[in-house]
């Protein structure tokens, strides 16, 4: 049977076909957001800086990453935090992960070793004319809350007699060196040397690993649950974080610009640069040259653990667990 369709229906189809809303985009993903926390305030720790220049460069933007800054209050809280799943990354000496992992026993893992030799060094006025360890028999012998392992080492390395030295709890201050209270001050490498130097003195240093003992520096730290559950979130964060170190070592100023906006005005520049530029020289070794920015070997841990057992800074430990280079091999 013919239907006749008057205007009026016509009317409203036209209307109806007018008012549909037009097919939606597909929208793109969000970016995953993630937590990292440097180990101690905001300054240019190379791993710190990495983090800085990937945030401030767009990097972890390209990875499809939003990265939330943080800066550990200490006492360990960044390591904790990170066994909770808390924070998913942070940084740590590579010597206290080990021990941190023997007691209490936090699951954290080194996914890129960040420095390739130990952060600290023995530092002595040069107007003393100590050339060797030797000459510290007779002496005082500073050292940070417990002798460190590589000291022991160092000195018998260098033929030291331990009974000719004595050893004094310094604590933080190195003017207690320039003072003359003390005759050999345990120093980070890239930051007393600069105080001490701007307060007018020259200093030399003596670092264990010149000795032959084995060190380790910073490295990026993760949980072994974060690891198994966000191996691809965690693979994005250390290609722009590693980019970024890249970067910091072509454009040191620039980089410097980024830790100071984290650090804020009041901070050294001149500082924060003589730090960036005395990490940058341990960033590299004939693994990294190989293999890349981060690259972690099995012989350099089992040696970092076995001095700390050596000189009972720490129980035997299981190292193979304690790193890995899952996460570098896809991307350098």
């Amino acid at each position: 049977m013919f239907r006749r369709i008057t205007p009026f229906i016509l009317l409203l189809a036209v209307l109806s076909a007018c008012g549909t809303a037009p097919a939606q985009p597909t929208p793109t993903n969000a970016p995953q957001h993630m937590t990292f926390m440097a180990g101690y305030k905001p300054q240019a720790n190379l791993p710190f800086v990495g983090v800085y220049v990937a945030q401030e460069k767009g990097f972890f933007a390209e990875e499809n990453l939003q990265v939330d800054i943080k800066h550990s209050p200490g006492s360990g809280e960044h390591l904790q935090l990170v066994a909770q799943g808390a924070v998913e990354v942070t940084t740590q000496d590579a010597a206290v992960l080990l021990k941190r992992r023997s007691d209490p026993g936090l699951p954290l893992v080194s996914i890129a070793l960040i420095g390739q030799r130990g952060q600290q060094a023995f530092a002595a006025l040069k107007s003393s004319g100590f050339t060797s360890p030797k000459d510290w028999e007779g002496h005082l012998v500073g050292y940070k809350g417990t002798p460190p392992p590589d000291l022991f080492a160092l000195m018998q390395a260098a033929g030291v007699d331990a009974g000719k030295i004595e050893l004094i709890n310094v604590g933080f201050d190195p003017r207690i060196l320039t003072e003359g209270k003390i005759d050999v001050y345990p120093v980070f490498k890239s930051n007393e040397p600069y105080m001490i130097q701007q307060w007018g003195y020259e200093v030399d240093l003596w670092d264990a690993s010149d000795f032959g003992i084995p060190t380790l520096g910073l490295t990026y730290v993760t949980s072994e649950e974060t690891l198994a559950g966000k191996p691809d979130m965690l693979r994005r964060f250390l290609r722009a974080a590693l980019k970024g170190i890249a970067y910091a070592e072509e454009n040191p100023q620039e980089a410097v610009d980024y830790v100071i906006k984290y650090a804020g005005p009041e901070t050294s520049r001149d500082h924060m640069l003589f730090m960036l530029q005395s990490e940058l020289i341990d960033l590299h070794n004939e693994a990294t040259n190989q293999n890349g920015i981060g690259w972690q070997t099995l012989d350099q841990w089992q040696a970092l653990a076995g001095l700390l057992v050596e000189y009972e800074a720490m129980q035997t430990t299981e190292v193979n667990s304690a790193f890995t280079n899952t996460l570098l091999e896809p991307i350098q």
